[in-house]
């Protein structure tokens, strides 16, 4: 074939690429700065499609494609790191969607984190919810928190992850990273035995039914921290998402198991710089303080947002203020900043009180 995958993969390193794209009929196309770019170079033929597949997948996930027609996984490539790998059909052929994984965790610092999110390290029970649509710096903000655990506190932590996408090495605690269909065959499962395993701190890499959420709720309840994702963009949608769930004779025990058990939820967005090169951060901070557990309780979540929006003391925030902030330090442009809004009219506002 014309281009290797490591040729591929290399370049998309040295290009800063979050993600790459394999398709049929055009050249290699990578995610930069959150905008998809098409390489230089001869497009992607069945044949080079068929030939990279073989390359990357064993005879299990070969198995598992030829059932489901898809499949995700990880795979380190000496030399250039590891990889988050999704295979799916598209027109009788195989193509790819990879994402690449960082090689070490960035500081708070570089990764611009609210200064909350290293006291939620410190936390030794309850649950964290790290939130919002994929490719949003979810997995980066889990891994800090885990690295953080690591590097300060001598603890168990295992992680549930589809796939793993960074590999922590023993520092202060011992880890222990289970891969979905590799080391365990579900969320659920994987869950109810890690409670067996004498863990301290247990992570879910998504929350997606009940039987996952009811088991992390427990876990949280028992005196485990529990961090786990969610595809959810903000803490009320969250809070809904969960009491969803549950069937109608359940939500009033897991209302009471959630408003006990929260600690935090971290909503984030990654958005377009104003200068035109990278992303930055922008988060929204919902703590579990007395008055925001009440509100879980009483089910009143519409109310979480103003508990947000007044409790800027207890380094709580919401999505607009964050967006706000952004803009007056010049960061993200104005537009970015009212298309991100849930309420384009505080933006608005808060712009007119500082002329």
């Amino acid at each position: 074939m014309a281009i290797t995958i490591e040729k591929i993969l290399t370049t998309a390193r040295k290009l800063g690429a979050s993600d790459v794209h394999l398709v049929g009929g055009i050249a290699p196309a990578m995610r930069i700065h959150g905008e998809i770019r098409v390489v230089d170079g001869p497009p992607m033929q069945q044949e080079d499609l068929k030939e990279i597949f073989d390359k990357l997948l064993n005879d299990a996930q070969k198995t598992t494609f030829e059932r489901e027609w898809q499949v995700c996984f990880s795979r380190r490539i000496e030399g250039i790191g590891r990889f988050r790998i999704s295979v799916y059909l598209h027109a009788g052929s195989p193509e790819f969607s990879i994402r690449l994984s960082e090689n070490q965790v960035r500081s708070s610092e570089e990764l611009k984190l609210p200064e909350a999110i290293d006291d939620l390290c410190r936390l030794t029970d309850g649950l964290i919810l790290i939130t919002g649509p994929t490719g949003m710096g979810k997995t980066t903000t889990l891994n800090y928190i885990i690295n953080m655990i690591n590097a300060t506190r001598r603890t168990k932590i295992i992680t549930i992850e589809d796939p793993v996408e960074f590999e922590h090495v023993n520092n202060r605690s011992i880890i222990i990273q289970q891969e979905m269909l590799g080391d365990v065959k579900s969320y659920q499962s994987a869950l109810r035995h890690v409670l067996r395993q004498d863990p301290d701190v247990i992570v879910v890499g998504e929350m997606r039914d009940l039987e996952t959420m009811e088991t992390a709720l427990i876990a949280a309840e028992t005196g485990h921290l529990v961090i786990a994702t969610l595809h959810t963009p903000d803490a009320i949608q969250t809070i809904q998402r969960i009491y969803s769930v549950f069937p109608a004779e359940q939500q009033n025990s897991i209302t009471v198991q959630l408003a006990n058990s929260l600690q935090a939820i971290v909503a984030q967005k990654l958005l377009p710089k104003a200068e035109g090169k990278g992303l930055i951060l922008a988060t929204e901070i919902c703590l579990a303080t007395p008055a925001v557990r009440n509100q879980v309780r009483e089910r009143n979540v519409h109310l979480l947002y103003s508990e947000m929006q007044t409790g800027r003391k207890n380094k709580m925030n919401t999505m607009d203020q964050s967006l706000f902030d952004l803009y007056q330090r010049g960061e993200i442009t104005y537009d970015i900043a009212l298309s991100n809004a849930r309420d384009p009219n505080y933006i608005r506002s808060q712009i007119e009180k500082k002329r």
